[in-house]
């Protein structure tokens, strides 16, 4: 039985890989690079592509050079509305830097009208902590942020500004649009964490700011009016 079970764990794996292997056959670099980098969360380096495409290094650089350049409009071509940035030594795809304000309409015209409350938990997190990693985040709230970080970036309420010198990982911080929200001019206008809480504790170890003398809305409250 055990022989069997084997047995059919090898024929299983092996299918796979045949299967994969057809795959790359059948496109080229190129697109397998695009692919991957279509899904990716995070700057890719050139020895990561490698990997994922199983090609040495130097082809996958020559590949990502060409489409860089293709994107860019070649010789003779015009710019595609995205390019592939080489961003903290990997590589990446960003909208076209000519093309943000029509996205910035997009974003503004497709917005749900509210911020969920996982939503406004991690914008107050990353409000109080900034600069603060995704990571850093998940480890507050404990739960999984990704994708209310990604929400919150395509709001334009958060951006990358910066990476931890150690472990490599992005860190956010709030941008000039939450603050016209909130309807503060700076940061340090928000008020203390403390009496917010029922148990009355200090709030986020780093807080680090302190309150205005004039009232400021919630987050809650403000994006109920501007959002």
């Amino acid at each position: 039985m055990t022989e069997d079970v084997n047995t059919l764990e090898t024929d299983t794996e092996t299918d796979t890989e045949s299967e994969l292997d057809r795959v790359r056959s059948r496109h080229t670099l190129e697109q397998q690079l695009e692919a991957v980098l279509i899904v990716a969360d995070e700057p890719l380096s050139a020895v990561a592509l490698a990997t994922a495409t199983n090609r040495p290094v130097r082809e996958v650089k020559r590949a990502v050079a060409a489409l860089i350049a293709d994107y860019d409009g070649g010789a003779d071509g015009e710019p595609r509305g995205f390019e592939l940035r080489e961003v903290a030594g990997g590589f990446r795809f960003y909208v076209r830097a000519s093309l943000d304000p029509v996205i910035a309409d997009f974003v503004q015209q497709q917005s749900p009208a509210k911020l969920s409350q996982a939503a406004l938990e991690t914008l107050a997190v990353i409000a109080y902590r900034q600069p603060i990693s995704r990571g850093a985040i998940a480890s507050i709230r404990a739960v999984g942020v990704d994708s209310v970080v990604r929400t919150l970036v395509g709001r334009g309420l958060i951006t990358e500004v910066g990476q931890d010198p150690e472990t490599g990982a992005f860190l956010y911080g709030t941008t000039d649009e939450l603050l016209r929200h909130l309807g503060i001019g700076s940061i340090e206008e928000l008020p203390p964490i403390s009496p917010l809480l029922d148990d009355g504790s200090d709030g986020f170890d780093a807080e680090g700011l302190h309150a205005a003398p004039s009232p400021v809305p919630s987050l809650d409250d403000a994006e109920r009016s501007d959002a």
